[in-house]
């Protein structure tokens, strides 16, 4: 074998190990911009949930503030027609 082909099988092991090298970095980059995508999008589905109670708890907060508002003015409109309870 001469010299040539000698450093030429080299240098062709060494480029193939560095192919394989970039290739193990390049799939590691992946999983791992896999993983934190995964990540995001469960915050961002927990998030969403926690907005959708708040939001539900709001609603019905302002939906019993406004059915006692409207008992307190029928009970207004009996009392002054002297229908309701403080006669």
């Amino acid at each position: 074998m001469s010299s040539a082909q000698f450093n030429a099988g080299q240098t062709h092991g060494q480029a193939q190990g560095k192919a394989e090298e970039w290739m193990e970095s390049v799939k590691g980059t992946a999983n791992a911009a896999h993983d934190k995508a995964c990540d995001m999008a469960g915050n961002t589905q927990g998030q969403a949930q926690r907005s959708k109670e708040e939001n539900t708890a709001f609603l019905q907060q302002k939906g019993e503030q406004m059915a006692h508002m409207a008992q307190d003015a029928i009970d207004g409109v009996k009392n002054s027609l002297g229908m309701g309870n403080n006669k």
